[in-house]
């Protein structure tokens, strides 16, 4: 450990990019998302990597945003209503401003909006912005949204860094920022025109970089926080030995797992899949990842989730892993016709995901399969899903396996799902859910895991920084105010 974690040092001294070792208290915030640079990206172009959302979020706000604790609250909308019936959404503006001068109004939010939703849009969202009926600006500082169906945490997805309002590439606030000539992005509120308002935040310094660097920038105490921490580089941070409570979890709840890729061959029959899936020590795998509140799963939905009653669970689950593993080599012995097997599993890069490899190669020899792992864009048999879910819909999960989104899938439970979204009440849409997921525990489209791990490394100066079950860390409220 003590060697891993001088390396990790020398790595970040050796470079010329990186000042003094210790961040001032009262300076701008230092702030490490794993991953590229920090661009103000459209998000209906395709996904944002943890530097992009924290810079959409801090800077292109939307309706709606998260707070410290992952709960709503107003940001362009300074209040809503919700009719009855749950099926109109009516916003009302603040009066802000671009960084240009211009005002943001309602048309502008509208057409943000229904970009998210069109056709074209390969928005990581769009997919759940399908309960959307219509989006209309009803003048410059009221817009209205109307749904198909009710859904009581819509609000949830509208605070989202995927739907950011952006324009001609400038955000909707409420930080402004400058590039800054290393790369990073410096984040500043506007300053007040009351020259008695409180004061302001402090800046922040948002960079985007490696998660072994990131990880030694906080370690020499050159970053009050890294974030965008995931499964596949939670050994680097673990190797820094991080203080006592620095290393933090968040509660997120989505997939983590392996979705079948190929529908020819082998794994063209239900029952090989189910044998790969039963034969995985999930309880292994979770005791070796050691993060505080996993649980291994073997469902699709998570329990609980929008009130329906937890799944049944797969027939072979009953069993011990002994008999499951027993039960599938004689499934896979018996398809394969002794021919040997091989899976090509597509992961990324990166220790964690090489640890999770290591388990299944091991799980999946003992039935008698051999696994390979390949890099993303690589053919496979199967790859890895490592996604959080955006809001508590149980059709976030099963539209993963749409025959539109997935090679393994059956048209009946594209039509109950498809049913669910236009439900007229909350019982009637928790039936037809319930019974896309047991057409697709049927097929098994996935082996589950768990849920994601996301990790984030927190200085004590930051003392509003709080873990949350969206994983989403507020700029403005990292460091709480003073009572």
């Amino acid at each position: 450990m003590a060697i891993r974690r001088t390396m990790l040092i020398f790595m970040l001294c050796a470079l010329p990019l990186v000042g003094g070792c210790r961040q001032s208290e009262s300076g701008p915030i230092g702030v490490s998302a794993i991953g590229g640079p920090p661009q103000l990206a459209n998000p209906n172009l395709g996904p944002l990597d943890p530097p992009s959302a924290f810079l959409a979020l801090a800077a292109a706000q939307g309706l709606i945003r998260f707070n410290a604790q992952g709960q709503i609250e107003p940001a362009l909308a300074q209040s809503w209503i919700v009719s009855d019936d749950g099926l109109r959404y009516t916003f009302r503006l603040v009066r802000a401003r671009w960084p240009d001068g211009g005002p943001i109004t309602a048309q502008q939010v509208a057409a943000r909006l229904r970009a998210a939703a069109a056709p074209a849009s390969r928005n990581p969202l769009k997919p759940v912005l399908g309960a959307i009926e219509e989006i209309v600006a009803m003048t410059d500082e009221v817009l209205e949204i109307s749904l198909k169906s009710p859904r009581p945490n819509f609000p949830e997805l509208l605070a989202q860094p995927e739907m950011a309002v952006i324009r001609n590439g400038q955000g909707s606030g409420p930080y402004r920022f400058t590039r800054q000539a290393d790369g990073s992005v410096r984040l500043e509120l506007p300053r007040p025109e009351d020259e008695e308002a409180p004061s302001l935040a402090p800046a922040i310094i948002l960079r985007g970089e490696r998660a072994a660097l990131a990880v030694a920038r906080f370690d020499r105490q050159s970053a009050d926080l890294v974030t965008g921490g995931t499964l596949g580089d939670l050994p680097i941070a673990r190797a820094a030995d991080p203080p006592a409570n620095a290393l933090v979890f968040d509660p997120v709840a989505g997939l983590l797992g392996l979705a079948f890729t190929q529908t020819g061959g082998l794994l063209g029959d239900p029952r090989a899949r189910e044998a790969l899936s039963m034969a995985v020590d999930r309880g292994a795998i979770v005791q070796a990842l050691a993060v505080p509140g996993l649980q291994p799963r073997e469902s699709l939905l998570p329990p609980g989730i929008e009130g329906l009653p937890p799944s049944a669970p797969p027939p072979w689950a009953a069993n011990p892993l002994p008999a499951r593993r027993g039960i599938a080599a004689r499934a896979i012995a018996e398809l394969a016709k002794g021919a040997p097997v091989t899976v090509r599993v597509a992961m990324p890069d990166g220790p964690g995901y090489r640890l999770l490899f290591a388990h299944l190669k091991r799980d999946w020899s003992a039935i008698g399969v051999t696994a390979e792992r390949v890099g993303m864009n690589a053919r496979a048999d199967l790859q890895l899903v490592d996604a959080v879910a955006p809001i508590d819909l149980a059709s976030w999960y099963l539209r993963h396996f749409l025959c539109e989104a997935s090679l393994v899938c059956d048209p009946a439970a594209d039509a109950m799902l498809a049913a669910a979204r236009i439900a007229p009440n909350a019982a009637e849409r928790r039936a037809r859910l319930a019974d896309a997921d047991r057409t697709l525990i049927a097929i098994t489209p996935f082996i589950p895991i768990a849920a994601p791990v996301r990790w984030s490394l927190v200085s004590r100066r930051l003392t509003g920084f709080r873990p949350n079950p969206r994983g989403r860390h507020p700029a403005g409220e990292l460091i709480r105010a003073a009572p």
